[in-house]
């Protein structure tokens, strides 16, 4: 009798990260809030999708194992982006978050959600932060 093991993993290398990024995006194509969204940026077939997800594994690539592969400008590429309102990068985090725990063991797992808050918080503060709308 075979058992099927869902081993996590303990290390982070480009495998890691492109099976990561996968997982992820195949969530949030399913998901009812933040699929028209993305397939509004980005388009609805897999081939559309392609250079996103080539960019976001050199993304990840560059965060979690510093490899300088990502040349990119992320705070501008979300500006573009009109109806991504500030309450769905919860949504966008608690995914993220879902699938580095389903991959991955815990503390590889915390390195990874840690991560994503903090880039998810530089850019609620770059897209909605209007200190100057306080005075008006």
């Amino acid at each position: 009798m075979s058992h099927k093991t869902n081993k996590k993993n303990d290390t982070v290398n480009e495998a890691t990260i492109k099976l990561l990024v996968d997982s992820f995006y195949n969530k949030i194509r399913r998901d009812k809030d933040l699929a028209p969204i993305f397939e509004d940026s980005i388009g609805t077939t897999n081939e559309m999708w392609k250079p996103h997800l080539e960019r976001m594994y050199l993304f990840w690539s560059s965060i979690m194992l510093s490899s300088g592969s990502y040349h990119g400008n992320p705070m501008q590429k979300h500006k573009s982006i009109p109806s991504f309102q500030p309450e769905l990068f919860d949504r966008w985090l608690a995914l993220f978050e879902e699938t580095a725990r389903e991959l991955h063991t815990n503390n590889v797992a915390e390195i990874y959600v840690e991560r994503s808050k903090r880039i998810a918080k530089s850019l609620k503060l770059a897209l909605y932060y209007k200190p100057e709308r306080k005075n008006q």
